[in-house]
């Protein structure tokens, strides 16, 4: 699995969590949320292993070795992606990084 697909697994995943989690008492959060991630997801499947995005991603240690253990943002990035509501698919990844490095 390359890593662009890895990170397009992971997101799926999480926005499927998110709709398991829809209420009519959320004020529709868990809903913009998981639409907010699939987007995510979609736009990171277009990308190539060699986009600028997913080598920013790997460098912040989101990959395992080898492209093994598929995508781990951390607990910091994790957090995040929970919690995502919009904006643009890539201003998403772009934010990980730094995540990633508050939780270091």
């Amino acid at each position: 699995m390359s890593r662009s697909e890895s990170l397009a697994a992971y997101l799926r995943a999480q926005a499927r969590r998110r709709l398991d989690r829809v209420e009519s008492n959320d004020g529709g959060r868990n809903a913009r949320t998981a639409l907010a991630l699939l987007d995510a997801a979609l736009y990171a499947d277009g990308l190539t292993d060699d986009d600028a995005l997913i080598r920013m991603l790997e460098e912040a240690g989101c990959f395992g070795p080898q492209g093994g253990d598929g995508f781990d943002p951390g607990p910091e990035g994790a957090r995040l992606i929970r919690d995502w509501q919009g904006a643009e698919p890539y201003e998403l990844l772009l934010a990980l990084p730094g995540a990633m490095t508050t939780s270091a």
